[in-house]
């Protein structure tokens, strides 16, 4: 399976890809064995507002839990990040956890919202300058997994990537990314949220909700293709299935065909088989020593990391030398 087709970025950003990168994606990953939908392709306007949903579940408790661990070493993570420093925000979507960054860190010299979708980052950021009028708030809109034109305001750098996103990505990928931050970070440092290894059962809960929002967050991609793809999928003959793997570490997330049928895609047509599924995320778990190993290996310096007292949720600072 082509790992790069299952990329998906699952934080709090809001990916909006271009349709020719869409039906590229949709062509290539749908003509392999077993099929792909990349779920970078998750947020349109429609799947970020099922995702905002999701953030407010009680059975997920990525959100909450981060957000907790900021606020509670707000000032520590401030001193960290210093005076003068340049922050940069990796995925940057609805900015609600970076304002704990912004009100403990009065002293930053700029901030760098970085995400795909220009249309949402250019709201959320006029939000966000009314609250902060006196910071240099300068906006990217850009695909943080390939290179950056990032503004030079002459500052140290630091990144900042919650939402456990880092987990979207199979190790050789994110070793891969995070070695790129090393280099683009050099002097600073990166703050970065990674969901542990906890019990299968809290896992399943948090990405089978029992009202269902996952599940149409999961089916938004092929309402997507039929919006924008000329796709003509029928929603209520896939259902939505994720699972744990514990031997790969990570949950599984996959839309499966309820009966045999063809799908056109614009020109395309595909053929599924009763039971067939659409490959559409992975999101992997890691134990504290298993990330912090990661980021030595990417050219990091492990330093503080914050755990939840549940142990469900870990922030970590890597200093980038």
């Amino acid at each position: 399976m082509s790992t790069a087709g299952i990329q998906e970025l699952r934080g709090e950003h809001r990916p909006r890809i271009h349709d020719d990168g869409f039906r590229h994606a949709a062509i290539e990953g749908l003509s392999q064995t077993p099929k792909v939908l990349g779920s970078k392709y998750f947020y349109d306007a429609a799947g970020s507002a099922l995702f905002d949903r999701i953030c407010e579940l009680p059975e997920y408790y990525q959100t909450r839990t981060e957000l907790k661990i900021l606020r509670d070493h707000a000032n520590e993570i401030a001193s960290l990040i210093g005076d003068n420093a340049e922050l940069i925000e990796f995925g940057a979507g609805a900015l609600r956890k970076v304002r704990v960054l912004l009100d403990a860190a009065a002293k930053l010299r700029a901030y760098v919202p970085v995400d795909i979708s220009g249309d949402y980052l250019r709201a959320v950021t006029c939000a966000l300058e009314l609250d902060y009028p006196d910071l240099m708030i300068d906006p990217v809109v850009g695909d943080f997994t390939q290179p950056l034109q990032l503004p030079s305001v002459g500052a140290r750098r630091v990144g900042f990537f919650p939402g456990s996103t880092i987990g979207n990505f199979r190790r050789e990928e994110a070793l891969r990314l995070m070695s790129s931050w090393a280099g683009m970070l050099r002097g600073g440092g990166l703050l970065i949220g990674v969901d542990l290894v906890k019990d299968p059962a809290v896992l399943h809960a948090a990405y089978n909700d029992a009202a269902g929002v996952t599940a149409a967050f999961n089916k938004n991609l092929l309402a997507r293709a039929n919006r924008e793809l000329q796709a003509n999928f029928d929603l209520d003959t896939f259902a939505h299935y994720a699972c744990y793997n514990p031997l790969e570490q990570r949950i599984e997330m996959y839309l499966v065909s309820l009966e045999r049928q063809r799908v056109r895609v614009g020109e395309r047509t595909f053929g599924f088989e009763q039971g067939e599924a659409i490959y559409t995320e992975d999101s992997h778990k890691y134990t504290v020593r298993q990330f912090r190993q990661l980021a030595v290996e990417a050219g990091f310096e492990p330093r503080a990391v914050w755990v939840d007292d549940d142990a469900l949720f870990s922030v970590h600072w890597l200093e980038a030398p």
